[in-house]
């Protein structure tokens, strides 16, 4: 099995990932510094090239995660042997001054770092969002170019919207930038308008018609609105982009970004075909997009290519029948080379340690420490009481909940106990009744309500009531692990902090509030439910601890913003 290509011949395609920059900025989803931290590790196992790690001037916090992940992601290099080098850290800045100061500040302690500007190019962008004209542009784009390129040997420059860019101010801005010191020319299709013969068509006249263009590296960036970000991409790559920007299950603004492991796996799957060659560990794909479907609360639909649930499964007759005589019949990637796999070695109960740490490793999860994966192996044991069989998508379940309680937040709040009643007339309100321990004071939470809505919401009211925080629902999303009727239930729940009954809603304002993410899996929906919540619920007090922490006196840093 060939996870990584290896054609001297080829050029290399650099893998520019911007699932926690482009990819955060996706309706809905927030990730904090520690889930970005776990996806960076994860990203740089998979043997991505660049990491945009995020917009350090949108806030402290963003610029705070961008800085952790340039001092401990960015000099690792476990499972970068066949690439040699660690990740080049990216961090995005307008072209503003104190965006790109902000920037070099947030990566400067990476090993490889990159300040990645934009600045918009569009006669529409100038006219209505900029509102200055073209001799501007270009004046501005040099200006700010050459102050990245005086603090980063690195640059990056973006023309925004360029896809709607007249060609030929396309090529006198970027013979400017070339100029001034930039590395690599982004060229984005910043609203997914282009069609495949016109983005190749596209890069193709940029690079024959900018001066200085053998100087610097050609990269796309396309968008998914009419569902072309793919091609778009893959037509790029024929025309002479050597980078491509992209997010791990396409995810990102509206329809999304062009998705890492599409492209990857048509390059893989047609070596011939493309003039190039990548260093992507493909086996990590599964893994890795279910993290990022976890921590983002954005579920994968089941019909995605490449990792979607229902990619490698056949349920027609004749292909059925196909499949077993000859795989290839129907299967044009082995399931294994993205991570899949499909032998289901059943685990139970009497399954010791070393069975599911060998089942782990077959599933890709080869960078466990000891301490989660005892955790998970307790989880497994506690799971093996309550199922008869425990299938793969089960395994991977329990990892993930185990890694996401591991790495994202400290547990204050733990679910000692709950008991739930519930009735199938609407006129009787379903009660319940929480025990949680504070694990700093020791101290029992006991709490009790009811709902006439149901007995999640009652779990959540008593929930509420028991530790004196009072927050609103966002989201609450459940689904099966398998399709068993003792499957494990997944659910995600997102919260925010809303004011307790008589304090001031002045700082409550919709959407001034960040929104915390738990995720729980049991058995019992109700049990998931209350972990998720309470999961939750620790975020949003780790998260406010680290604010007060960060107001401290002792503890202020100018960070530009």
């Amino acid at each position: 099995m060939a996870s990584v290509q290896n054609q001297s011949s080829k050029d290399k395609l650099i893998i520019f990932d911007t699932t926690l920059r482009d990819g955060e900025q996706s309706p809905g989803v927030t990730l904090n510094a520690d889930d970005k931290i776990q996806l960076a590790r994860a990203l740089s196992r998979l043997g991505v090239d660049v990491l945009e790690a995020g917009f350090p001037v949108a806030s402290p916090g963003d610029f705070n995660a961008v800085q952790r992940i340039a001092r401990e992601v960015g000099p690792l290099m476990e499972g970068r042997d066949k690439i040699g080098k660690p990740m080049v850290i990216a961090g995005l800045a307008r072209a503003v001054e104190k965006d790109i100061r902000t920037a070099y500040d947030a990566v400067k302690d990476a090993p490889l770092k990159r300040i990645h500007i934009f600045l918009a190019t569009s006669d529409i962008h100038l006219k209505f969002k900029l509102k200055i004209s073209r001799e501007q542009c270009v004046a501005r784009a040099i200006e700010f170019v050459r102050l990245g390129r005086s603090l980063c040997e690195d640059i990056e420059f973006s023309p925004e919207d360029a896809g709607r860019s007249d060609p030929d101010f396309l090529c006198e801005v970027l013979a400017a930038v070339i100029e001034a010191g930039a590395t690599t020319l982004n060229i984005p299709d910043t609203v997914g308008y282009n069609t495949p013969s016109e983005y190749g068509a596209r890069i193709k006249y940029l690079i024959d018609n900018t001066a200085g263009s053998e100087k610097a590296i050609w990269s796309t960036h396309c968008h998914n609105d009419l569902g072309l970000a793919t091609a778009n991409t893959l037509a790029g790559i024929t025309n002479g982009a050597r980078q491509v920007e992209v997010t791990i299950n396409g995810i990102g603004e509206r329809a999304g970004n062009t998705a890492l492991e599409e492209v990857v796996m048509n390059i893989h799957t047609h070596p011939n075909t493309y003039p190039v060659h990548h260093t992507i560990n493909t086996v990590h794909f599964a893994r890795v997009s279910q993290m990022v479907a976890d921590l983002s609360g954005m579920p994968v639909q089941p019909n995605k290519a490449i990792v979607g649930k229902n990619a490698f499964l056949h349920e027609s007759g004749i292909h059925q029948d196909g499949v077993l005589k000859n795989k290839e019949t129907y299967e044009i990637i082995r399931p294994e080379d993205v991570g899949v796999v499909t032998n289901n070695l059943v685990l139970g109960k009497h399954s010791g340690r070393n069975a599911f740490r060998s089942r782990l490793t077959d599933l890709g999860y080869t960078d466990i420490d000891q301490d989660l994966l005892q955790s998970a192996f307790d989880e497994f044991k506690r799971l093996a009481d309550q199922k008869q069989q425990i299938t793969d998508s089960d395994i991977i379940a329990l990892v993930s909940d185990q890694m996401n309680v591991a790495a994202s937040t400290h547990t204050y709040l733990e679910l000692e106990n709950m008991q739930v009643m519930t009735n199938s007339s609407p006129a009787t309100p379903s009660t319940a009744t929480v025990v949680i321990k504070h694990t700093q004071s020791g101290e029992t939470l006991t709490a009790a309500a009811t709902s006439t809505t149901g007995p999640i919401e009652a779990i959540f009211s008593a929930i509420q009531r028991a530790i004196k925080i009072n927050c609103k629902l966002e989201l609450f999303e459940l689904k099966a692990v398998s399709g068993e009727l003792d499957a494990l239930g997944k659910v995600v729940v997102r919260i925010s902090q809303a004011p307790m009954p008589g304090e001031t809603a002045d700082n409550f304002v919709l959407g001034s509030k960040p929104v915390y993410q738990g995720l729980g899996t049991d058995t019992d929906i109700l049990q998931s439910s209350a972990k998720a919540y309470l999961a939750a619920v620790n975020r949003l007090i780790t998260e406010s601890q680290r604010e007060d922490l960060a107001r401290a006196p002792e503890n202020k840093r100018s960070v530009g913003i």
